[in-house]
């Protein structure tokens, strides 16, 4: 797995090498983002890891530290992947625009909405680039679907850094999405 990592930044073979090695997580973690997705959505769980890997192989920067950051790097490649898919519906079906709700409620809207997903990706990038960190906290556990101790393993911090940031990120997200 580290020869892997090491090699992937200057060579394309190692990185479909390193894809390969992972395909379980992979596959997993992106049934667990179609899992939000609207039920009949046209990517199964191997297009998407398809579609991710085709936006890994293009990036320039593939400094992976760890098995658990790739996965993290992947999991925001799917996120994109699905975000484009959802700005196309939209723009197919209504010819743009999107509406705002709670970061609680997009979670149970995400299945039929791709506004809202598109909404929440707005806001989370606009938060990010206020709190870095906090900013992929929530993508750690909400998108990868990592857990408190995960996410502060995953960020080398605390487990009470990770349940602040939580808090701290809500409570932003919450605020921006119900903004008028």
């Amino acid at each position: 797995m580290t020869r892997w990592l090491g090699q992937t930044r200057l060579d394309d073979a190692a990185l479909a090498e390193l894809v390969s090695a992972v395909q379980t997580d992979l596959r997993e973690l992106a049934a667990r983002h179609l899992r939000a997705e609207r039920p009949d959505h046209t990517l199964q769980p191997t297009a998407l890891v398809n579609e991710a890997y085709l936006r890994l192989v293009q990036q320039r920067d593939r400094n992976w530290e760890n098995k658990r950051h790739f996965l993290s790097i992947a999991s925001t490649a799917m996120r994109r992947v699905l975000l484009e898919h959802a700005r196309n519906r939209v723009a197919a079906k209504r010819g743009g625009g999107a509406f705002k709700v709670t970061l609680f409620d997009a979670a149970s809207v995400l299945q039929e909405s791709p506004e809202v997903t598109i909404a929440l990706d707005e806001a989370l990038t606009e938060f990010a680039d206020l709190d870095p960190r906090n900013a992929q906290i929530v993508e750690l556990r909400w998108f990868v679907g990592l857990d408190v101790e995960e996410t502060a393993a995953a960020l080398e911090v605390s487990t009470r850094t990770v349940e602040r940031g939580w808090r701290a990120a809500a409570a932003w997200l919450r605020a921006r999405l119900t903004e008028d």
